[in-house]
């Protein structure tokens, strides 16, 4: 029975069948291509205000469970899948993914040509939607509303341009991971002790840097220069989170006053635009985006290729075959480098401060649901703790990277 129906802001619409909680929800919609780690997926806060397309047709096979979510709720505003597992089958599931998301409260469709609707989205790009299912799809006389109601009601939502939402999903108050050795017993000294910023952070991320021995002290993000400082940080860390950086304007100030210190910093993620911005250079939208666990990129220092974990519709706009001087405040901070590179459509990677202690990447080395070759970076953050005043290359990034350039 045909009871949902998605509505895209350029007017087409599918229809489909009510898949977790029935009404109305919307959101920018975007597609997401990876075959494993919907959970991790939904609750990934870097998906606030978004409705996510599932690329691969059956989703739910291995219900849910209580120990993969990445934060404490699921995020994505709505869900979009083809075909939704009829059982859920695993030691470990808890219960099935339909009744989680009816039990938060979001609301999904099930039953739609989703490689229509991702070629779609691929052509004209992402978009605003809504998904409306059950009485939401009926007036107050019981008549079906009107489409172009439906239509005018998603164009009246906000976008994603301009939206700050990091403060929506960080904690409230700050908190610490403590560090472990390798069977996973706490350690009386770490090797390191790291101020997180939580823009959206995932639980996977301290843990991964608590497993190397470092002591996480997660803040909030709209924490001063001052929070930071009382923590007595060996290294800063900004996390992934949702939203436009040219909006964070706070958390690119911040940032400045951690690289006026010259304290080692790692950023991922929405991270790495804010580094990118903290160092002057522009940020600008994504036609569709990377979300998904299989995006190649070129890691520039070694020359090797990572398959990789994304979640970005913002990319740092930094020159690709040179090596810049940062154009913020005449230069102060230095040179940089593009240290990392998509080889899908060259869109940056990734960032090394050749002059100071600082790097990033604009996507996941924590990836819970795989894959993992970009772990090695957190072993590049600890050796840059541990070695500051050789900037990032002593990290194991280029100086001279013009050569592996895509078609140089």
């Amino acid at each position: 029975m045909t009871d949902a129906l998605l509505v895209l802001e350029d007017g087409r619409t599918f229809a489909g069948e009510a898949y977790g909680a029935t009404g109305t929800t919307g959101g920018e919609i975007v597609f997401n291509t990876g075959m494993t780690g919907y959970q991790e997926t939904l609750t990934d806060p870097s998906y606030h205000r978004q409705i996510v397309v599932m690329t691969a047709p059956h989703i739910g096979n291995t219900g849910v469970n209580d120990e993969d979510p990445e934060s404490g709720r699921i995020w994505v505003s709505g869900y979009v899948v083809r075909d939704p597992a009829r059982r859920a089958s695993n030691w470990r599931s808890a219960r099935t993914l339909d009744e989680e998301l009816a039990a938060q409260g979001v609301v999904g469709i099930s039953g739609i040509d989703t490689r229509a609707l991702t070629r779609h989205l691929r052509e004209r790009g992402v978009m605003r939607a809504a998904i409306v299912s059950g009485d939401a799809l009926r007036d107050a006389a019981g008549r079906a509303r009107p489409v172009e109601d439906l239509v005018a009601e998603v164009r009246s939502q906000p976008g994603m341009s301009g939206a700050d939402l990091a403060g929506e999903v960080s904690t409230d108050v700050p908190y610490v991971v403590g560090a472990v050795d390798a069977a996973g017993a706490p350690l009386d000294r770490p090797v390191a002790r790291v101020a997180a910023l939580d823009l959206g952070i995932k639980a996977m991320t301290p843990h991964r840097m608590a497993e190397r021995g470092i002591e996480v002290h997660v803040l909030p993000a709209m924490s001063t220069i001052e929070d930071v400082l009382a923590v007595a940080p060996d290294g800063v860390f900004f996390s992934n989170g949702p939203g436009d950086p040219s909006a964070a304007t706070h958390e690119v100030e911040l940032l400045r006053a951690v690289l006026d210190r010259r304290i080692p910093f790692f950023g991922i993620c929405y991270g790495n635009q804010l580094l990118g911005r903290a160092l002057g250079f522009g940020t600008y939208k994504l036609g569709y985006g990377h979300r998904g666990v299989n995006q190649p990129v070129l890691d520039r220092a070694t020359g090797k290729v990572e398959i990789t974990a994304h979640n970005h519709g913002f990319a740092v706009d930094a020159p690709l075959d040179e090596v810049a001087t940062a154009p913020h405040d005449g230069g102060r901070y230095g040179r940089v480098t593009v240290s990392h590179v998509d080889l899908n459509d060259d869109v940056v990677e990734g960032l090394a401060a050749l002059d100071l202690p600082a790097f990033s990447v604009q996507y996941h080395p924590e990836a819970a649901a795989g894959p993992h070759d970009a772990a090695y970076l957190f072993d590049r953050f600890l050796d840059l703790m541990r070695a500051p005043e050789q900037g990032a290359a002593a990290a194991g990034q280029a100086t001279d990277v013009t050569s592996t350039v895509k078609g140089a």
